[in-house]
C-alpha cells in the first residue's frame, strides 16, 4: 500500500477519535474513556507522523537521522515531562498546568508558522497572511497563558495596571498588523527577518499586556479563552501545511475553547470584551455597601448534629475545598448522613474554583456519585425547601448581592441560592473577601452561621460528631 495513503488514512483515524473523544467527554460517565480515545488518536497521529521517512526520496535524506533523533529527543522529553508533571500536581494546582500545557501548545503552533516563515517555500498572498496569523495567535497564546500560569500559582501578585493601558494595548496591537503587513509586502530578504523578529515580540507582548491586567476571578474564563486562541492556531498551521488532522484537531479545541469561553462568560452575566477590558477582580478597585448585622460564629459539632437531623441538605463547594483536599472526609460525612435518611446533593456553580469542571473533577476524585452533583440552574429552586445548605470554601457564587446590590463588581452574575435555605452553615478559613475583593451578605445574613477553619479540620470535627451520635445511641438500642 501506498505510504502517503497509510499517513492519510491514519489521520483519519486520528481525527475520528478526537473528536468521538471529545463527545465521550460530555458526560462525566463516559468522560475517562473519552480521554482514553482521544489520547490513543494522538498516538495514532505521532507514530504516523514518523512514517513520512519512508515517503522521502534518496536524494533528499541527507541529514534526516538528525532530524529523526531530534524529534524522538523531543517526544521523549514531552511525555516525561508531562508524565512526571501530570502524576505529581495536586488538585488545587490543576488549573496552573492547563494554563502551562495550554501554553505549550499556542507556543508549537507558533514555532511552526515560525520555521514556515523562515523556509520561505509557501506560494501565495493566502498562504502567508494564515501563517501569520497562526504566529500572532499562537505567540499570545503562549505569552498569555504563562502570566494566568504565574497569577494561579501565586508568583504574580494583584492585577497590574497603568493609566492608559488600553491604550498602549492597542498600540501594541496596531505594531502587530503593521508588522506582519510589512511581511506580507516584502517577503524574504534580511529585512524580513528583522520584521519577522518584531513581529513575534509584537505578539509576545500583547498576550502579557492583556493578561496582566485580568484578576483572579476571571481566570476561568481566561484559560477557556487561551485554550480556544491554540486550536485556531493549530488550525491553520494545518491549513498551512496542508494537513487534514491538525486542521480538524485545531478546529475541534477552538470551537470547543470558544463555546466554553461564551458559556463561562455567561455563567458571570459578563461578556468576554468585559472580561478582557474590564476591572473586574481588581480587589483594590472592587466596592459594595457596609454588611448590616453580624457574623454569626458557631462549632463543627453544632452544625454537623444540625445536618444530621435535617430532611435535606445540599452542599455547595468552593475552591476552598480543593485548597484544603478536604474532598474525601467531605464524602465520608455525605455517607454518614445519608446513612441516617438525609437526603444529601451537590449545587455546583460553573465558576466555583479555577477552572472549569474544577469542583467536579474535585469530586470525582473522592468517588462522589455523578447523580448527587446538580448544575445551578437544575438546582436552585431546591434552595429554597432545603433544611440546611452547606457552603464550603465558596464566596462570590453565593453571595446575595448579585442580585440585589447594582454598586457590587458581581452585581448581575448568576449565583447559587443557598441564601433561600431554612439553614445556612459556611466553612472558612479566615473572614477574607473572595477574588471580587467584596463582602459577602450571606454571612450576615440571619439564618446563616460561620464555621471557621481549615475544611479538612472541619469536616473532620463534623464527621467524629456525627459518630459519636451513633455510638451515644448504641446502649439505647441494647437495652
Amino acid at each position: 500500500m501506498n505510504i502517503q495513503l497509510c499517513i492519510e488514512l491514519a489521520g483519519l483515524v486520528a481525527a475520528f477519535l478526537l473528536i468521538y473523544g471529545l463527545k465521550r467527554m460530555s458526560s462525566p460517565v463516559t468522560a475517562h474513556g473519552g480521554i482514553v480515545l482521544a489520547g490513543v488518536g494522538m498516538l495514532v497521529v505521532i507514530v504516523a507522523s514518523f512514517f513520512h521517512v519512508l515517503d522521502v526520496p534518496a536524494a533528499a535524506r541527507a541529514g534526516l537521522g538528525l532530524k529523526i533523533g531530534l524529534a524522538a529527543l523531543a517526544l521523549a522529553l514531552g511525555l516525561g515531562w508531562a508524565g512526571w508533571t501530570g502524576r505529581r500536581v495536586a488538585i488545587t494546582a490543576m488549573p496552573q498546568m492547563v494554563a502551562l500545557y495550554n501554553g505549550m501548545g499556542g507556543g508549537a503552533a507558533a514555532a511552526i508558522a515560525a520555521a514556515e516563515l523562515v523556509a520561505g517555500t509557501g506560494t501565495g498572498l493566502a498562504h502567508w497572511g494564515v501563517t501569520l496569523l497562526g504566529a500572532a495567535i499562537g505567540s499570545i497564546s503562549l505569552s498569555g497563558s504563562v502570566v494566568a500560569w504565574a497569577k494561579l500559582d501565586g508568583r504574580l501578585g494583584a492585577p497590574w495596571r497603568v493609566r492608559g493601558q488600553q491604550f498602549i494595548n492597542a498600540g501594541v496591537l496596531a505594531a502587530l498588523v503593521l508588522l506582519g503587513a510589512g511581511i506580507l509586502i516584502m517577503p524574504g530578504g534580511a529585512g524580513t527577518s528583522a520584521l519577522a523578529v518584531l513581529f513575534f515580540g509584537a505578539a509576545f507582548a500583547l498576550g502579557v499586556l492583556v493578561t496582566l491586567p485580568i484578576g483572579g476571578a476571571d481566570m476561568p474564563v481566561v484559560i477557556s479563552l487561551y485554550n480556544a486562541f491554540t486550536g485556531l492556531a493549530v488550525g491553520l498551521d494545518g491549513y498551512v501545511l496542508g494537513n487534514p488532522v491538525l486542521m480538524i484537531a485545531g478546529m475541534v479545541v477552538g470551537s470547543a475553547g470558544t463555546l466554553l469561553t461564551l458559556l463561562m462568560a455567561r455563567a458571570m452575566n459578563r461578556s468576554v470584551r468585559n472580561v478582557l477590558f474590564s476591572n473586574f477582580g481588581d480587589i483594590a478597585e472592587a466596592s459594595g455597601e457596609a454588611m448590616s448585622g453580624r457574623l454569626k460564629p458557631t462549632e463543627a459539632s453544632d452544625a454537623a448534629i444540625a445536618m444530621r437531623y435535617a430532611g435535606k441538605v445540599i452542599i455547595a463547594p468552593g475552591y476552598g475545598l480543593a485548597a484544603a483536599q478536604a474532598q474525601h472526609k467531605l464524602y465520608e460525612l455525605v455517607k454518614l448522613l445519608q446513612a441516617a435518611g438525609v437526603a444529601v446533593k451537590f449545587a455546583i456553580h460553573p465558576v466555583a474554583g479555577r477552572m472549569p469542571g474544577h469542583m467536579d473533577v474535585l469530586l470525582a476524585e473522592a468517588g462522589v456519585p455523578y447523580d448527587l452533583l446538580y448544575e445551578r440552574d437544575d438546582i436552585n429552586a431546591e434552595f429554597a425547601d432545603t433544611d440546611i445548605a452547606l457552603v464550603i470554601g465558596a464566596n462570590d457564587v453565593v453571595n446575595p448581592a448579585a442580585r440585589t446590590e447594582k454598586s457590587s463588581p458581581i452585581y448581575g452574575m448568576p449565583i447559587l441560592d443557598v441564601d433561600r435555605a431554612h439553614q445556612i452553615y459556611v466553612i472558612k478559613r479566615g473572614q477574607g473577601k473572595g477574588y471580587a475583593g467584596v463582602e459577602n451578605a450571606l454571612f450576615y445574613a440571619d439564618n446563616c452561621n460561620m464555621v471557621y477553619g481549615d475544611a479538612q479540620a472541619v469536616l473532620t470535627r463534623m464527621v467524629q460528631a456525627i459518630k459519636a451520635l451513633g455510638e451515644d445511641a448504641a446502649p439505647d438500642r441494647a437495652a
